[in-house]
């Protein structure tokens, strides 16, 4: 850990760069994938996070899900140096279980949280909080976390982040998003008071943000992407397709390829996959060495049919439709972190932090929905299962 004076130093130069537990229910097998090796070191690839010159591994460690400290520093020794939490993560106890494993090898790496506070007060609190709880005196990014509308950003929260920066506790400031991109980026874009973008992103979602990400690092901001597994759904699908790609689906699942596809695109810096144990430490690791070939293409085809009527593709077309005011985006991801994460205490969490009046609403009382997903997510059906489940 730097000493303050050291610490002002880079800071300083930073700051003249300009402005990121239910199984599923299918009941079939999850794939079990090589197990590590443990020796050698996989062939790292490193990209610069737009204008803040930061060199990251284009495949970070989204630390959100994990509770074992051993894979975090596994992954260290691997070479990986992006490490994301935040805040909010397993009700504070993310960051600190990260600040352990980090403890000793902080300098050499590139640290982000985040904050959902509403108030410039809080955020800087809760910025307060994360450091200590990080055991570090600054954080390398700090993300304003998941906004949807550009009126979600306010002036006391920007506030927040400039006081930060010049208290010498962030380096960048940041935006995460989970839906809504098409109305927020080109926000975040023209307002300049951003350095890094944390979004969502990942091949049930096609093309149809590549015109942004592009615009985006051209703007100079740096590019995360999140949710790029596509919900965590492991199971293997039971779809009609070629024999080969079910045995592949089988074998390794279609995480292998959801990551590779994810960091195809030169757009994006780098990814944020979460990581629980060292099996999948591995496979990720392997991820950034491969190409992305039509193999991969395929497997991602036949994982696209089963998600396609439980996974929201984060599109917010659905918003404000429902006539019960449900935000059904929201509700369909924190399903997912249950089903597809295995993180029901914080899906649920999630779910009663909901106003009490959406809370209570039971799809079964309306007739007819009026949400139709334009990407065939069965609406009715897995809002009866997210209020079943967690209310």
């Amino acid at each position: 850990m730097p000493d303050n004076s050291s610490r002002r130093n880079f800071l300083a130069a930073g700051l003249a760069l300009p402005a990121s537990a239910l199984a599923a229910t299918t009941g079939l097998p999850s794939p079990k994938p090589a197990a590590p090796t443990g020796t050698a070191k996989p062939s790292l690839q490193f990209r610069t996070l737009g204008k803040t010159g930061l060199k990251v591994t284009s495949m970070g460690f989204g630390c959100m899900v994990t509770s074992d400290p051993v894979v975090i520093a596994q992954a260290v020794e691997m070479g990986v140096n992006f490490f994301d939490t935040a805040r909010v993560y397993q009700g504070g106890n993310n960051e600190r279980m990260v600040g352990a494993a980090l403890k000793g090898k902080r300098q050499n790496l590139i640290l982000s949280s985040k904050t959902l506070a509403p108030t410039k007060e809080g955020a800087l609190a809760h910025l307060d909080t994360s450091l200590k709880e990080l055991q570090t005196d600054y954080l390398d990014i700090w993300y304003l976390h998941s906004k949807s509308k550009p009126e979600h950003v306010t002036d006391e929260l920007l506030e927040a982040q400039r006081i930060a920066k010049q208290q010498g506790k962030i380096r960048f400031a940041g935006i995460s998003s989970h839906v809504g991109h098409r109305e927020l980026i080109p926000a975040v874009i023209k307002s300049g008071k951003f350095d890094v973008l944390l979004c969502s992103y990942n091949f049930t979602m096609g093309h149809t943000i590549d015109d942004l990400l592009e615009q985006t690092r051209a703007a100079g901001i740096g590019v995360v992407a999140m949710k790029v597994f596509a919900g965590g759904y492991k199971p293997i699908p039971a779809v009609k397709s070629d024999p080969e790609v079910i045995q592949r689906l089988h074998r390794e699942g279609a995480m292998f390829a959801a990551l590779k596809w994810a960091m195809k695109n030169k757009h994006v810096d780098t990814t944020i996959p979460s990581i629980t144990d060292l099996d999948q430490l591995d496979e990720d690791l392997r991820s950034m060495s491969s190409p992305f070939t039509p193999a991969d293409e395929q497997v991602l085809t036949a994982q696209l049919e089963f998600l396609r009527p439980r996974y929201c593709r984060m599109c917010n077309s659905c918003d404000g439709v429902c006539a019960q005011g449900l935000p059904v985006a929201d509700v369909l991801r924190f399903l997912m972190y249950a089903e597809g994460y295995g993180q029901f205490p914080m899906a649920r969490e999630n779910f009663l932090a909901m106003p009490e009046e959406l809370r209570n609403v039971r799809c079964g009382d309306c007739s007819d929905c009026t949400v139709k997903c334009k990407n065939g997510v069965h609406v009715k059906e897995r809002l009866q299962r997210a209020q079943e489940i967690f209310a």
